[in-house]
């Protein structure tokens, strides 16, 4: 499910597909199976409206959360530049060869966290993961050493700043895997095929001469593929752009 969810382009055509199909079902199958009189007609447009506002309603709950996971993700964008800067500067405190170290290795650090962020390949993945962990406890064995030669508030505000940056990764990769929950997407595939179908069952003369059935399949499509885009980190054309680790790196660099 994740791998279809993480792949927009993919999930608008399986879905469209899905709800045209649904569409088309109502439309012959159910509507030769049970046909709606007029005097039902009233009761049934009672149904059909309930139907498609539930669906319009969890369509923007999930929207909504979308928006909320690529907000929190921005904003964990800027804590971890933020964190880098903050302890670069802090540096300065140390001894002149702690200062040194800790500094090329915080820059090599801002490096591989931008490379994190801006590709989308499986094995590079992987690979900047493994030197980041080896990075992560290059840097905190020189925040340690920093603290045990210099016991002092000055050597403790340098361990803590480390302790931020290292945990400011943590919560952006935490935010990064945290997604519309499967259940939900489950949900609202089953209720946008039931309002299709409802639609197209509904549907007064033959639906299969016209394009106006079609709108709904077409609408419910794009919005879940812009809902997964929004919620892909990685898959889709929405992405956060490391705009401030971007500016720390030039920043660091001068």
């Amino acid at each position: 499910m994740s791998a279809f969810v993480d792949r927009p382009a993919i999930l608008f055509v399986v879905v469209l597909l899905l709800l045209i199909g649904a569409v088309t079902f109502g439309s012959t199958v159910l509507r030769r199976m049970v046909v709606l009189g007029d005097e039902d007609r009233e009761d049934f447009n009672v149904v059909q409206t309930a139907t498609l506002t539930l669906l319009a309603l969890i369509v923007g709950f999930s929207l909504s959360m979308a928006v909320g996971r690529y907000d929190q993700r921005k904003g964990l964008e800027e804590e971890e530049a933020n964190a880098i800067g903050t302890e670069y500067a802090r540096a300065d405190l140390a001894d002149a060869d702690a200062r040194a170290a800790m500094k090329d290795a915080l820059i090599r650090y801002t490096t591989l966290r931008l490379a994190e962020y801006r590709t989308r390949d499986p094995s590079e993945l992987a690979r900047i993961g493994r030197d980041t962990g080896k990075l992560q406890t290059e840097l905190w064995g020189l925040a340690t050493q920093v603290g045990q030669t210099k016991p002092t508030p000055v050597g403790a505000l340098i361990v803590t700043g480390m302790n931020d940056v290292l945990n400011s990764q943590d919560y952006s990769e935490a935010a990064r895997i945290n997604h519309i929950p499967h259940g939900a997407w489950v949900l609202m595939i089953l209720i946008a095929v039931v309002g299709c179908g409802v639609q197209g069952y509904g549907a007064k003369g033959n639906p299969r001469k016209g394009l106006l059935i079609a709108i709904l399949p077409i609408t419910v499509a794009l919005s879940l593929a812009l809902i997964a885009d929004i919620d892909s980190p990685r898959g889709g054309i929405i992405r956060v752009q490391p705009q401030n680790l971007e500016r720390l790196e030039q920043t660091l660099r001068k």
